[in-house]
């Protein structure tokens, strides 16, 4: 494990916790977010969906952030949120969250991805409890289409509560491939399909080199993409948590031996 020298891509607040819990099993990593968290304006429809949480049989939160801005959004008007209303997460970290601040939360136990999420018993039967199933889904901008779209597939109506937009911060050229070279990194971390693009456009130039270097992803669907930007070896952690990097890394390792 300590041979590992990791690039982390996470938000700036995330990349600190996560750099912390890597640090004490012996795990060498070096930050550059690639994510920016810039919260929406609230607008009429955000009050609408609001007011009217009651009516959908599930609310699911894809995010860390969308778990922090739609508490502040949603406890406005629901001081005590609608009785018996399941609410899942599509990861543990997202779930354990909610879960401080009072919300009874169900997510998958491995695998912090929509499949693993859909196949969950606790959302299918609260799916089957309602004759119109309607499922809120708090997310950013753009994220977790595939989710809705299966869910439509099964006959629910989906609707969104955008609260925020990932964007790239602003580095200078050869930023990215200068920091793995001063600090001798060995493999690189992105967080989702968002960072990877981020990532991507951030090596440029400099992306065939860099596609060399393991690359550490919190999903199938992550780990398809990056194989199909020309990543030459890829790792499904099967969630973004501390936990399943390590697990990761450590299997890595023994694969390599």
């Amino acid at each position: 494990m300590t041979g590992w020298r990791l690039l982390l891509t996470r938000p700036a607040e995330e990349c600190a916790a996560l750099a912390a819990t890597l640090a004490e099993q012996g795990v060498f990593s070096s930050s550059l977010p690639l994510l920016d968290i810039l919260p929406l304006a609230e607008t009429p429809e955000h009050i609408a969906i609001a007011q009217r949480l009651e009516r959908y049989c599930a609310v699911i939160v894809v995010s860390k952030p969308a778990a922090r801005l739609g508490l502040q959004l949603l406890t406005r008007f629901w001081p005590q949120l609608p009785a018996k209303q399941p609410w899942f997460s599509v990861g543990a970290a997202t779930g354990q969250l909610l879960a401080e601040h009072g919300v009874s939360v169900s997510y998958p136990p491995q695998g912090d991805d929509s499949e693993a999420l859909l196949a969950l018993p606790e959302l299918q039967q609260a799916l089957a409890n309602v004759a119109a199933p309607q499922v809120l889904i708090v997310r950013g901008e753009g994220g977790r289409e595939a989710l809705a779209e299966r869910l439509r597939g099964q006959g629910v109506r989906v609707d969104y509560l955008q609260l925020y937009r990932r964007q790239l911060p602003h580095y200078d050229a050869g930023t990215l491939p200068a920091r793995v070279q001063a600090e001798r990194l060995n493999a690189l971390v992105v967080s989702s399909g968002q960072g990877l693009q981020h990532l991507l456009t951030l090596a440029g130039t400099d992306w065939p080199a860099l596609a060399q270097l393991p690359l550490f992803v919190p999903s199938p669907r992550v780990a398809e993409l990056a194989t199909a930007a020309g990543a030459r070896a890829v790792v499904d952690c099967r969630g973004a948590s501390a936990a399943a990097l390590l697990a990761a890394l450590r299997g890595y390792t023994a694969a390599a031996l």
